[in-house]
């Protein structure tokens, strides 16, 4: 299954090292990434696969809100086809 994490914060080292960890933890793949600075707020959209992810869903986007909370970021991951739904013209 593939999920979209989005990252949103100040700008601050280590951020996508920290978030791919995270997602490491879990053995959740990253398939592809955008990353951009602007001014000083950083945003990252990554699409992963969650198959072989060794926890339920719901206790891997608990994780990845608590790092983000813990590093003064926003950090949430939705299923693909959740977002693509939400993101419907």
């Amino acid at each position: 299954m593939k999920a979209i994490v989005t990252v949103i914060g100040k700008d601050q080292v280590g951020i996508i090292a920290g978030v791919c960890t995270k997602l490491a933890e879990y053995n959740v793949n990253v398939l592809d990434i955008s990353q951009t600075v602007m001014q000083e707020y950083f945003t990252m959209m990554m699409v992963v696969d969650t198959a072989a992810c060794n926890q339920p869903f719901d206790a891997l986007a608990s994780a990845l809100a608590d790092y983000g909370q813990n590093h003064s970021l926003s950090v949430r991951i939705q299923r693909e086809d959740i977002f693509d739904a939400m993101h419907r013209i």
